[in-house]
């Protein structure tokens, strides 16, 4: 059935709902739009779904959400999600559901919780908006089977999205997703996807509704992971902060932790405080971007603050912004924000003598290395893992929950930070408590966060990292890009600029190959078509295609001895690599 085929049977199958045709009926004379919403099936990835919110099979809609709730369903009942041990336990353990503040995120979270009930899975609905990480918190809290959040993370005000968690509280691994999809595809009607009015599924136990008291159990977990609890009560006092939520989920948990720990001077940005689907105040919602952040720095420099913390609107991703030397206010990176508390988490458990047998830390390999000098001299484990925090989650269970290792911090480059077992996703609530606390700590010796950061610097080198994307167009665009991952793959540079490389690690055919002695070894990650370069002078850079669009990603890491000197090495491996991507698109018809 062609996309325009798809469009009729929607218009004419008494299934879909009157608003639904007359949003189709709208685009009846475009036939470029109708191809776009119905050329697919919106694409169930490793994490779940998440696209444009609309009438038709490739966008976000109540169909959509239930028929992936279908097949989640039967995964649960199929055992999946226990390792295939199926038990009927398993359905009284239910299905945790979470929603973000964006367009029909409620809806969409109530259509899948009555999927879910007529499969006779029990539902714990929350009662409004929260933070993913809480979702990944309930569903251990709950001993449920598994979780969904309704969220698009930080997507432009057009998307929404679907995101599953496994039983352990984590992104479900690579295996669970691909059993997901394969039930999914064989939902072949919309029709077959089982649904139960609200007001049965309550009767009958199968909906409950959640709230409070996973708040107060999430919070009192969270507070336990406070570095220096009676030392930070008292200097906090003194300490301004801005907070925004960008108009999300983090609102109340976040104010809630910071006055609990002590923090009772925090000014939320007003025109950001609010949910806001449309996100009204920004550009984009992602903290990632110093835009998002101009009305916070206005509020700053009239309050006086010491630092601004915002999150992302489900509140699992964190900015911070902290005022310089000379005054200004200036954003700090994900690796310095990283860093910083991972120094600030090891040393602190040195000096308090609680540093505990066998730890480990985790980033992912696109992240600072600046990360492992900090490690090494707390004699704690860096382990990396590739990009995507379900990764960062996954080494949580394997090595301390299953093995004998203990988790104590993991983070990416992209603004997502985790402390403690009790969650296995990025969080935002807690890492903006241990970000508070560690500006409270800084000051009680007399600099700000930003000292803290030179400080870091002095104590390991100073770093520096980027990242520079090429996006190409269609097919074509993913194809030219495919191919050349072919030619490095298969032509492996000896040298990057003035800078020889040492060893490339292909992580498609998972092999570390030296260029120096031709040594080769296997690596021990996931297949995945990532190339990484290790370069002289302590500098690297990582390719990857994006999995999603005909997008190139080239991440780069420089260390020097001062600014200046990181920088030059920087510009110039930069140079030189958009120079050899240029060349290979160009002899691929670019």
């Amino acid at each position: 059935m062609n996309a325009f085929d798809r469009y009729q049977s929607w218009l004419n199958d008494v299934y879909f709902d009157e608003d639904t045709k007359r949003e189709l009926l709208e685009i009846r004379d475009n036939p470029r739009e109708i191809e776009e919403r119905f050329y697919k099936d919106l694409e169930f990835g490793t994490g779940g779904l998440r696209g444009i919110i609309g009438a038709g099979t490739n966008r976000m809609n109540i169909y959509t959400v239930r028929k992936a709730s279908q097949g989640v369903a039967r995964c649960i009942l199929k055992g999946y999600f226990d390792g295939g041990r199926a038990d009927s336990a398993r359905v009284e353990r239910g299905v945790v559901i979470a929603y973000d503040s964006r367009h029909k995120s409620d809806v969409f979270a109530l259509e899948a919780a009555k999927v879910f009930a007529a499969n006779g899975i029990k539902a714990w609905l929350f009662d409004d908006i929260r933070p993913t990480p809480e979702l990944s918190f309930a569903v251990r809290y709950l001993n449920a089977a598994a979780g969904i959040v309704i969220t698009a993370s930080h997507n432009p005000k057009e998307y929404n999205g679907y995101k599953v968690y496994g039983s352990d509280g984590g992104q479900i691994t690579l295996q669970t997703a691909e059993a997901v999809l394969a039930e999914i595809n064989d939902v072949r009607d919309f029709a077959d996807v089982r649904t139960m009015p609200e007001n049965e599924a309550r009767e009958k136990g199968l909906l409950v509704i959640i709230g409070e008291e996973i708040d107060d159990a999430y919070i009192s977990e969270l507070k336990k992971l406070s570095v220096y609890p009676e030392i930070v009560r008292e200097a906090a006092k003194d300490l301004r902060i801005v907070y925004t939520p960008i108009h999300g989920t983090g609102n109340r948990l976040v104010r809630r932790i910071l006055k609990e720990i002590g923090v009772e001077n925090v000014t939320v940005v007003p025109e950001q405080e609010l949910p806001d689907p449309d996100f009204s105040t920004v550009k984009s919602p992602n903290p990632e971007e110093r835009e998002a952040f101009t009305l916070a720095i206005r509020l700053a420099e009239k309050e006086n603050a010491d630092l601004i913390i915002g999150t992302d609107p489900d509140c699992d991703r964190v900015g911070v912004v902290v005022r310089n030397a000379s005054g200004e206010y200036v954003a700090l990176t994900g690796n310095q924000t990283g860093c910083l508390l991972l120094e600030y988490i090891l040393s602190g458990k040195k000096r308090q003598n609680t540093m505990p047998e066998k730890p480990f830390a985790v980033k992912t390999i696109v992240t600072t290395e600046l990360a492992r000098r900090i490690a090494a001299r707390y004699n704690v484990e860096l382990v990396d893992v590739l990009t995507g925090f379900k990764f960062i989650g996954e080494q949580i269970k394997l090595q301390d929950e299953l093995g004998d290792k203990h988790f104590l911090f993991g983070f990416e480059e992209s603004y997502g930070y985790l402390a403690g077992t009790a969650v296995r996703d990025k969080d935002g609530v807690v890492a903006s408590m241990l970000i508070a606390e560690m500006a409270a700590w800084y000051k009680t010796r007399g600099m700000t966060l930003y000292d803290g950061l030179q400080e870091l610097y002095r104590n390991y080198g100073y770093a520096l990292e980027g990242l520079k994307s090429f996006t190409l167009v269609g097919k074509e665009g993913i194809a030219k890009i495919k191919k050349l991952m072919e030619v490095l793959r298969e032509d492996r540079p000896a040298s990057i600029g003035s800078f020889g490389v040492l060893a490339v690690r292909d992580y498609l055919k998972g092999v570390r190959y030296d260029l120096r002695d031709g040594h080769e070894e296997a690596l021990d990650l996931p297949e995945s078509d990532v190339l990484y370069f290790e370069l002289e002078g302590d500098c690297w850079l990582c390719i990857r295609p994006s999995g999603t669009e005909p997008k190139l990603k080239i991440y780069y890491g420089v260390s020097g001895n001062s600014y200046e000197t990181a920088s030059t090495k920087y510009d110039e491996i930069e140079q030189a690599v958009a120079e050899k991507v240029e060349n290979l698109l160009n002899m691929n018809g670019h």
